[in-house]
């Protein structure tokens, strides 16, 4: 349905779906209590939400909706970005509803179509309705086959759109990546698929596009003739938490190189699109993942570790080993770093480090771009000893913005250069605040752009990345030891320092 007060072409005015529900599976878990109820609150309290509109939760807890209700005040009083506010409430809390079932309860998912059936005429919202899996991968099988069964993702049974959400880990590894492809791609059309990845969302991200592609100042210099290396860092100062059943399976790589660092990677490195649609995007990132190989050296260029204890922020933390629910003798990484090459004229001979850790000194996502050194300077040895190299630094989070090092004369009476940093800062630059990664990419589901979102290819491409590294970790020895409030093993540096670079400190 076009938007009336919406010129074709416009994309400036806000973007409001059509009436909808959206149904979380897993209602009463964190994630759900954390960011998406969260995200619905944000969205309602800008008025992105059509007055058609129902949150419907599922869970296995015997609650009514008034039960569901209270826990999402709760969560959106805690957890909203925007402020609070009585009259959003009262107006979204009237189209709460929850449902209690367990996923293979035939009749709890007879009783969420029919619930779904009834909304189109109880609250307008047309039959349309997203599904969003906040489940343990483990149980979306039994979830799709009951969602198939009922018919409730059939667009043509329903006369309505149907999509469903889908949370990462997408598989344990390629093979039981296409299996998931498969089963939901037998349940969904395609385009009624979206992958979530948070990361995609935040607007540092989608500002890497705009500061590629609508200037001419960095596009002639972005290709192996002008830069060095791209080093990506995804950073954390805490520990695994109450998820060790999650991390025991799955590790660092897994969690966060196979999916958040190898996106950042393709946007970083990816050609100009001819347009920003979700196709046009997706062609260019695919034409990046498949020009990515797993290193051939591996014992040189795939680095693990493991937090040992240690100190972080002056307290005393334990060793990844001693955490709740792990192994004594773990092997499992809570570090990973690898070194990747993309051949492709363009990229060409650069390296394009990435790593990720717990337990490291501070909470840092970012994407340095190492430029080269100019090939000569004229000047004496002892004016340039602290010039380094030119960086663009984009900055994911929590300082979101961009920073640019470059070299500049110390004022005072003799030739002495050192690097200094340009800043933008967007808290300072504009006057409204970002919205949250899933406050956006949930607006983009019902909307039903997926240009955020990647396809089964580009799962699979990244998985035939990953999956060499995880298999040559596990025929070797432990993982390399850590203390927790340092940047990571020791190793690292070294894979770095044996081609004359080091790692940047955020």
């Amino acid at each position: 349905m076009t938007n009336p007060l919406r010129s074709p072409g416009d994309r400036r005015l806000p973007r409001v779906p059509e009436p909808c529900a959206l149904v979380v599976f897993g209602a009463t878990g964190d994630l759900a209590r954390k960011k998406l109820i969260p995200a619905v609150y944000d969205l309602a309290n800008r008025g992105l939400l059509p007055a058609g509109f129902v949150l419907l939760g599922f869970a296995r807890r015997d609650w009514g909706h008034g039960d569901f209700e209270q826990v999402a005040r709760t969560a959106a009083q805690k957890g909203a970005r925007t402020e609070f506010r009585e009259s959003t409430w009262q107006r979204l809390s009237d189209s709460i509803k929850f449902l209690p079932g367990s996923f293979d309860d035939d009749a709890a998912f007879d009783t969420l179509a029919a619930t779904l059936a009834d909304l189109d005429a109880t609250h307008g919202t047309m039959g349309n309705a997203a599904f969003y899996l906040s489940i343990p991968p483990a149980a979306f099988p039994v979830v799709l086959k009951q969602m198939q069964r009922t018919g409730m993702a059939d667009n043509s049974e329903c006369r309505a759109w149907r999509r469903v959400v889908v949370e990462k880990p997408f598989g344990h590894d390629l093979a039981s990546s296409r299996e998931l492809n498969d089963l939901v791609d037998d349940v969904f059309t395609a385009q009624d698929v979206f992958r979530i990845d948070h990361y995609l969302g935040k607007e540092t991200v989608q500002n890497l596009m705009a500061l590629r592609f609508a200037n001419t100042l960095f596009e002639p210099i972005w290709n192996s003739h002008h830069v060095d290396s791209v080093q990506i860092t995804m950073a954390e100062d805490v520990g695994i938490g109450t998820r060790a059943a999650f991390y025991e399976e799955t590790g660092a790589a897994r969690d966060v190189l196979q999916n958040h660092l190898l996106q950042l990677l393709a946007l970083t490195a990816m050609e100009e699109p001819v347009g920003f649609d979700a196709e046009s995007l997706r062609t260019e990132k695919r034409k990046v993942l498949g020009a990515l190989k797993p290193p051939v050296d591996l014992a040189a260029h795939a680095v693990r570790g493991q937090y040992d204890q240690g100190w972080l922020a002056g307290e005393r933390v334990q060793a990844y080993r001693a955490e709740e629910g792990v192994a004594a003798d773990s092997r499992t990484e809570t570090y990973a770093a690898v070194r990747l090459e993309i051949e492709t004229r363009r990229w060409a001979g650069v390296p394009f480090y990435l790593r990720t850790g717990k337990r490291l000194p501070r909470r840092v996502t970012e994407i340095a771009v190492v430029f080269r050194k100019a090939p000569h300077l004229p000047f004496a040895k002892t004016d340039t000893e602290e010039l380094g190299a030119n960086q663009l630094v984009v900055r994911v989070q929590p300082d979101e913005g961009v920073t640019l090092r470059f070299g500049s004369k110390v004022p005072g009476t003799v030739m002495e250069v050192r690097d200094v940093a340009m800043d933008f800062q967007y808290g300072e630059a504009f006057t409204e605040a970002s919205p949250e990664a899933y406050e956006r990419l949930l607006l983009d589901v019902l909307l039903g752009d997926a240009s955020l979102f990647p396809r089964n290819e580009e799962v699979e491409q990244s998985w035939r990345v990953i999956d060499p590294i995880e298999q040559f970790w596990a025929e070797e020895g432990e993982p390399e030891l850590y203390r927790a409030g340092e940047w990571g093993p020791k190793g690292a540096d070294t894979m770095l320092a044996r081609e004359g670079r080091c790692w940047r400190r955020p």
